[in-house]
């Protein structure tokens, strides 16, 4: 028989690790019946630009505002619960409504200028341009 040390909180770790939508991502109930959500953003690099790619299904592209002030790219906007109609009955209500935010710190290197937007089914991608980077050449200097 070997021994294996007990670790009590490495299974917790593991836990989270794998389920990390079931934790962080549900929505705070700030208020009678307000709920705040966040939407699910994918963060890639290209050799040209960054991309944020927000999953915001049922989201007109005229209720979405992104800005960036002082190096913090922010976006927010908010989903609109449809109207009931009288010959429908809900059974389950598993989508979030109401006000979303998120804010993203600008790395170095980025032109905050040409920063751009675009909605096409449910994704809105943000183009984050890097600049270019001037090459830093070697300087010798003189010991005196």
């Amino acid at each position: 028989m070997n021994l294996m040390r007990w670790e009590p909180f490495a299974g917790m770790d593991d836990f989270f690790t794998r389920m990390p939508s079931l934790f962080g991502r549900w929505p705070q109930l700030t208020g009678e019946q307000n709920m705040e959500w966040a939407p699910s953003v994918d963060i890639s690099e290209t050799g040209e630009e960054y991309l944020i790619r927000a999953t915001l299904p049922a989201v007109k592209k005229e209720d979405v505002v992104v800005t960036v002030d002082n190096g913090i790219l922010s976006l927010s906007g908010d989903r609109r619960q449809k109207e009931e109609q009288k010959d429908e009955k809900f059974h389950k209500v598993e989508s979030f409504y109401g006000s979303f935010a998120r804010s993203f710190s600008l790395p170095d290197g980025t032109d905050a200028a040409a920063i751009r937007a675009e909605s096409k089914d449910g994704i809105l991608t943000i183009h984050v341009p890097k600049t270019k980077a001037e090459e830093k050449k070697a300087t010798t200097i003189k010991v005196q």
